[in-house]
């Protein structure tokens, strides 16, 4: 699935990942492959992209989590999310 990440000063990161887990108003959800549709706001928090690399591009506005996986976090204060047929867009502050 794609993925596009977002602020209103630059592209955070775009391309290809397995999952993504996000801070939602009501708790953390993953949206992985097949997800439905779904368009809804974010609370600040840690966007966690699970992806094999990042590209060099994009890697300075990420940090590798301690995890088994290949995780990385970027830290937003709020936004929004729309997925649809294994793409999305996160617009983050």
């Amino acid at each position: 699935m794609n993925i596009k990440i977002l602020t209103p000063e630059f592209v955070v990161f775009e391309g290809e990942v397995k999952s993504v887990l996000l801070p939602g108003k009501n708790g953390e959800f993953h949206i992985m492959k097949d997800h439905a549709a779904i368009v809804t706001s974010l609370n600040g928090g840690k966007i966690k992209v699970y992806t094999d690399k990042i590209k060099e591009e994009y890697s300075q506005h990420f940090t590798k989590e301690n995890e088994k996986e290949s995780v990385f976090s970027f830290v937003m204060k709020s936004g929004v999310v729309e997925f649809s047929n294994n793409k999305g867009i996160i617009l983050a502050e």
